[in-house]
């Protein structure tokens, strides 16, 4: 069963694809180039966000006990960060070697 369109959502000047719109499309990192110079080209696809750590952290869970929790979270926001330095001033001090 197929749907029916509402009138008032069409746009005429950008219809709803087509599978044989998808069929001919082509990535930006084909068509960019063409269309502008390489090195605009390059810009627009340049990757968004934050560049990937070396070593990110690790997503784990972990139990810790309840006034723990409330002592770093009485701080305010970023206390898994204050719970990681304070870890890693732990380990400044009873790391052999």
């Amino acid at each position: 069963m197929s749907k029916k369109p509402n009138p008032e959502l069409i746009d005429d000047e950008n219809p709803e694809w087509t599978a044989k719109d998808f069929a001919k499309a082509r990535p930006a990192n084909e068509v960019l180039p063409q269309l502008f110079s390489a090195k605009v080209a390059q810009t627009m696809l340049k990757p968004r966000g934050r560049p990937r750590a070396e070593h990110p952290k690790e997503r784990i869970n972990i139990r810790l006990s309840h006034d723990v929790i409330a002592h770093f979270k009485a701080s305010g926001d970023g206390w898994q960060t204050r719970i990681d330095a304070a870890l890693r001033e732990w380990l400044k001090t009873h790391s052999p070697g």
